[in-house]
């Protein structure tokens, strides 16, 4: 679908809203998704918003761009008596709605390009294009490698749940991409690659789809691709995952024995779909005049997370009945899977790094697990980041989505803890 098919889209989302048929709007998302949408809980937010700002007095023109393989995000500003905004529509190729949100009046403006961090030296490192894995389902990623003599430890990053990008782009932010050139100036090698949700969503099994085919098949051959790199030391390969990439990576090192050790950054250890029920409960709170908009879809998301725990799970039940849609067999695999319990039995050294503003991902609800099932182990690190937020920006007060919308970066002292942790943990060694 072109842009401007995207952007009539987007307003004939705009014109049902405006005329209250909410119904029709749900019908209009993508069948995986549908469960998810509920009509009341859209009215109720408009209707929330007109009670802030007043009635609706102008709609702008909407504005298109990529945002992903076959996705277009459409911004049409909105200028009400008492304020603006923007509604931020997501629209597939094949015309499906994928997301719609009321964003503060400065979203509307097209996404800036990036600009490297501070920390970041450009002048210290090249990159380079790569291949990860092969077949029909190999995805292109980065290798950045710094320009210093070698041999040089390495490190594999893994972005969070969703079709990211192999810079974790939100907005117009890119953290993984902040993290490669923060390291790589350090002395760092890292691979980082556009995950198999992103590169090839439209080509995969998704009735047989799991944690596996996810992240570890790619992220094994990211290990050995650095392995076999004359410039990194093949003993110093670590994997470090942020969000779900943390909650897999010692999925990743128990399939690699070559993993030297672990970098978690957010890590999820709570079960992903009861930490889904609580982000929606907490977001709820931080608005009571829209909490109760919120209680049918949080109603909704508890029965699918009971569905998962239930013990009548099996690979029939209807992705429907699910969390987000998708399959019984990725749920099926996940619910089984401790991640503290599989790093304690690999005996190998890790780095947990977790913000303290961090809703999604909470010291109170995951970092525990993560103690409890790592208690006493001399070669296990772990730090907490007062003012970092999920994606570990600095920030102050309760953190909220839209903080992520001006353009930031990965707190500095964080990249220089996984640099030190990643060039002393291990000795070096020589290449033959």
């Amino acid at each position: 679908m072109m842009p401007n098919g995207a952007a009539v889209i987007g307003v004939t989302v705009l014109d049902l809203v405006k005329a209250g048929r909410f119904t029709e709007i749900r019908d209009m998302f993508a069948p995986s998704l549908r469960a998810m949408v509920i009509p009341e809980s859209l009215q109720a937010a408009w209707t929330a918003e007109l009670d802030r700002h007043g009635p609706l007095t102008s709609v702008g023109a909407p504005v298109s761009e990529p945002a992903g393989p076959g996705v277009t995000l459409v911004r049409i500003p909105l200028a009400f008596e008492h304020g603006e905004a923007v509604v931020l529509v997501t629209v597939s190729d094949a015309g499906w709605l994928g997301g719609i949100q009321l964003a503060p009046a400065d979203a509307a403006r097209p996404t800036q390009p990036w600009q490297p961090p501070d920390y970041a030296d450009p002048r210290a490192f090249h990159e380079q294009e790569a291949v990860i894995g092969t077949g029909r389902l190999a995805v292109p990623g980065t290798l950045t490698m710094p320009n210093a003599p070698g041999p040089h430890p390495a490190v594999v990053l893994l972005a969070g749940s969703g079709p990211h990008d192999r810079d974790e782009t939100i907005g117009r932010n890119k953290p993984l991409k902040d993290l490669a050139w923060g390291l790589a100036g350090r002395g760092v090698a890292v691979a980082r690659f556009d995950k198999v949700t992103y590169a090839h969503g439209d080509q995969l099994a998704l009735d047989d789809f799991t944690l596996d085919d996810e992240y570890v098949h790619h992220a094994v051959a990211a290990v050995r691709l650095l392995r076999e790199h004359q410039a990194v030391d093949p003993a110093r390969v670590f994997v470090l995952g942020h969000s779900l990439g943390g909650t897999v990576a010692p999925r990743v090192a128990a399939a690699e024995d070559a993993v030297a050790g672990m970098v978690i950054l957010a890590g999820g250890a709570q079960p992903m779909y009861w930490s889904a029920v609580r982000q929606i409960q907490y977001l709820a709170s931080l608005d009571p005049d829209t909490a109760a908009a919120s209680q049918p879809v949080i109603d909704t998301m508890t029965r699918q997370a009971q569905t998962v725990d239930s013990p009548d799970l099996s690979p029939a039940t209807p992705a429907g009945d699910l969390p987000f849609g998708v399959p019984a067999r990725y749920w099926l695999d996940l619910r089984g899977y401790d991640p503290a319990a599989a790093a304690a039995k690999l005996g190998r050294p890790m780095l947990i790094l977790q913000g303290a503003r961090d809703y999604q991902v909470t010291v109170a609800d995951d970092l525990t697990r993560w103690r409890a099932g790592l208690d006493g182990r001399p070669d296990v690190t772990i730090r907490v980041y007062d003012a970092d937020n999920h994606f570990f920006f600095p920030g102050t007060g309760p953190s909220k989505p839209s903080e992520l919308e001006p353009a930031q970066h990965m707190d500095p002292a964080v990249v220089t803890d996984i640099a030190t942790w990643l060039t002393t943990v291990i000795s070096p060694t020589s290449r033959s």
